[in-house]
């Protein structure tokens, strides 16, 4: 069965921001009990990037991130507005993040995001061709770069020294898009070194 097994009887707006929106849904569930659904609707997508220089590195952001009370070590990531084509949003987060700009793009991934929860998507790249210029980070972010070999942004995924889902996702599917020859020669030379 693939249709939607929920019945919602009410919904109701609880909080609302310009970044997200919480609504509470009075439903009735698959088994036919009657219940509450609280959902995080996304006001913006999510973006992610892997970007790849020619010395086969990759710069990783590193922030403190609220939510979690910890520092995250992170791809360039950021948020667009729904509508503008994420390839766009992309483009101008890895410019703000890093300062860098890539003359390739590929796109490899898309990810639902807590889907129990939340109705946020996003859409990760892999870029390459970098020319390096001047970061503009948003207000509301303090920033460190630190460009590492892939193989040791790879490791730090595959080994828990990165713990944020679109980083995780997007440098193993990059190095499985490389191992499978998915990937230009000259790309997938930078990556499996």
């Amino acid at each position: 069965m693939t249709g939607n097994p929920w019945t919602v009887l009410n919904t109701k707006p609880i909080y609302e921001n310009p970044w997200m929106k919480v609504v509470e849904h009075d439903v009735l569930t698959p088994k036919g009990s009657p219940g509450i659904y609280g959902v995080m609707h996304a006001q913006h997508l999510a973006t992610g990037i892997v970007p790849i220089d020619d010395q086969g590195c990759v710069t990783l952001v590193g922030q403190y991130r609220f939510p979690l009370k910890q520092y995250s070590w992170e791809i360039p990531e950021g948020g667009g507005k729904k509508g503008v084509d994420p390839l766009l949003s992309a483009q101008r987060e890895l410019v703000e993040e890093t300062g860098q700009t890539a003359r390739h793009w590929l796109p490899i991934l898309t990810l639902h995001l807590s889907n129990s929860i939340t109705d946020e998507t996003a859409y990760c790249f892999l870029a390459w061709g970098l020319e390096q210029g001047a970061p503009c980070p948003d207000d509301t972010e303090v920033l460190q770069l630190r460009r590492v070999p892939f193989g040791e942004a790879y490791a730090m995924a595959k080994n828990g020294g990165i713990t944020d889902a679109i980083a995780v996702a997007s440098l193993l599917r990059v190095r499985l898009l490389a191992l499978d020859g998915d990937l230009p020669e000259d790309v997938t030379r930078l990556i499996l070194g």
